[in-house]
């Protein structure tokens, strides 16, 4: 039935060392040291990301502090605009005020001189008036 040849065998046995041997040479140990070689690749770009991200972080956080001085910076010199346009207003207005105090008070003096000149023009025509009136009267 089943004939086992032990040289044919020998020989498939021979064969399949020397062909796990030729595959190991050539095919595993390449490719295990190239997988190895590719995971410390990996290694060392993670730790480059992890480097990165450090830097990042950093970079990120002086971005913030500068901004941060920057609206400081700019509340401030927006406080000192506002306060030097408010003194600025005031000033004007103080200068306004006062021109125009200095106006009325012309005019309050140029009022009681025209009330005076009218004053003593009526009381120049008061004759008159009497003699008008007396002709008035007169007449009724």
């Amino acid at each position: 039935m089943l004939d086992i040849n032990p040289i044919l065998l020998l020989a498939t046995f021979v064969v399949f060392v020397s062909l796990i041997a030729v595959l190991n040479s050539w095919l595993y140990n390449p490719l295990i040291s190239f997988m190895k070689k590719r995971d410390e690749d990996i290694k060392k770009d993670l730790d480059k990301v992890g480097n990165n991200d450090a830097e990042i972080n950093e970079l990120h956080e002086k971005a913030e502090s500068i901004i941060m001085n920057a609206k400081l910076e700019a509340a401030a010199l927006r406080e000192k605009v506002i306060a030097d346009a408010k003194e600025l207003a005031d000033s004007k207005l103080e200068a306004k005020r006062a021109e125009l105090a200095q106006e009325y008070l012309e005019f309050e003096q140029s009022l009681a001189k025209s009330k005076e000149e009218l004053t003593n023009e009526l009381m120049g025509q008061v004759p008159m008036f009497k003699e008008a009136l007396k002709a008035k009267m007169s007449q009724i």
